[in-house]
C-alpha cells in the first residue's frame, strides 16, 4: 500500500510506487481486506488467522531488486544469499561471474564474503525476456543465445565461479556453461542462489511440471555432469533462511518453500495419489 498525495494506492511490489513518485506505507497482510472510502481507510480481516506462507521465491528471483518485500530490502537479501553460499560452497578461482541480471546480487554477495574479484564474463542484451517460460526447447536455445554473450577477452584463460539463481529445465546453465568454455575458461565452478527446484508451483507461477525440472530427476553430482561444469553447488535450504534473518522451523513452517522441499501450504487435490505420496514422503525425509 502506497501514498501520492492524498490518493491511496496499491501495487504488487514497491518499486512500481517509484515510478510514479508515491510513498510505500506498508505491506498488505495475508487475507486482509482493505476499504478506501470518503470515510478513509478500514481494514478488516474477515477471514479465520492462519499463519502467513509467503512465497521465498519472490526473494531468490521474481521481485525486481529494489523491491521492498515484508519490509525487506531484496537486494540485500540476495547479497546475503550470495555471502551464505560462499561460505557452505567455497572454491578457489579467478573471477566471480554472474549471469546477468537476476544473478547479479548474490554474485555481489559471493564475491565480497569470498574475497574472489567480482567481473561481468557475460553481457546481456536487455532485449529478450526470460526463458525458462519459453514454449518450446527450440526457442528457450535460441533466447538463451540471443539473451547473453560471453566476454571473451577477461575469462580466456581464467577459473570463474558462475553464479545464477536456479537451475529450472537446465537449458540455460548448459548453454552458460558451454559458453564459457567456448571463451576459453580453464575451469567454471556454478555456484546457485538457491536450492534445488525439485517441485512445480501451483500458485500463479509459471513454472513446469515436475517431469521437466533437472533436480527432480537428477542428483547434484549428475546434474554437474549435465551440464558440463568443474563443480556445482547449491545454497542449503536453511542457508537460504538464514540470509533472510530467519531460522528454518520446520515444525512451524515461515514461509512457501514447496519449490524446494515439496512441502505445499495447501491441499494440492488435482495431484495424483501416487504423486503426493511421493511428495509426502520426501519431506518426511527431511
Amino acid at each position: 500500500m502506497g501514498k501520492l498525495a492524498e490518493a491511496t494506492i496499491f501495487a504488487s511490489e514497491s518499486v512500481a510506487f517509484d515510478v510514479i513518485g508515491a510513498r510505500y506505507v506498508r505491506d498488505v497482510e495475508p487475507g486482509e481486506l482493505i476499504v478506501v472510502n470518503d470515510s478513509g481507510i478500514r481494514s478488516f480481516q474477515p477471514f479465520q488467522k492462519a499463519s502467513p506462507r509467503p512465497c521465498i521465491f519472490e526473494h531468490v528471483y521474481f521481485s525486481r531488486p529494489d523491491s521492498i518485500a515484508e519490509g525487506i530490502s531484496v537486494y540485500e537479501v540476495r547479497k546475503n544469499i550470495g555471502a551464505w553460499l560462499a561460505r557452505e560452497a567455497p572454491v578457489d578461482a579467478d573471477y566471480v561471474v554472474p549471469v546477468p541480471d537476476s544473478g547479479v546480487p548474490a554474485a555481489i554477495g559471493y564475491s565480497q564474503e569470498s574475497g574472489i574479484p567480482f567481473e561481468l564474463g557475460i553481457i546481456r542484451s536487455h532485449y529478450v525476456g526470460r526463458t525458462f517460460i519459453q514454449p518450446s526447447q527450440e526457442v528457450r536455445h535460441l533466447g538463451v543465445k540471443l539473451k547473453h554473450n560471453a566476454n571473451s577477452a577477461l575469462v580466456d584463460g581464467k577459473s570463474i565461479v558462475l553464479v545464477d539463481d536456479s537451475i529450472v529445465r537446465g537449458t540455460t546453465s548448459v548453454k552458460l556453461v558451454q559458453m564459457m568454455r567456448d571463451a576459453g575458461a580453464r575451469e567454471v565452478h556454478m555456484r546457485i542462489a538457491s536450492p534445488p527446484t525439485k517441485h512445480s508451483c501451483f500458485y500463479g507461477v509459471d513454472t513446469p511440471e515436475r517431469a521437466k525440472l533437472l533436480a527432480a530427476q537428477m542428483g547434484v553430482e549428475q546434474m554437474r555432469d549435465y551440464i558440463n561444469a568443474d563443480s556445482l553447488s547449491f545454497i542449503s535450504i536453511e542457508g537460504l533462511y538464514r540470509a533472510l534473518g530467519d531460522e528454518r522451523d520446520t515444525g512451524q513452517p515461515q514461509r512457501c518453500d514447496a519449490c524446494f522441499t515439496g512441502a505445499y501450504p495447501t491441499t494440492l487435490t488435482d495431484l495424483s495419489e501416487k504423486e503426493r505420496a511421493a511428495s509426502l514422503s520426501l519431506v518426511a525425509s527431511r
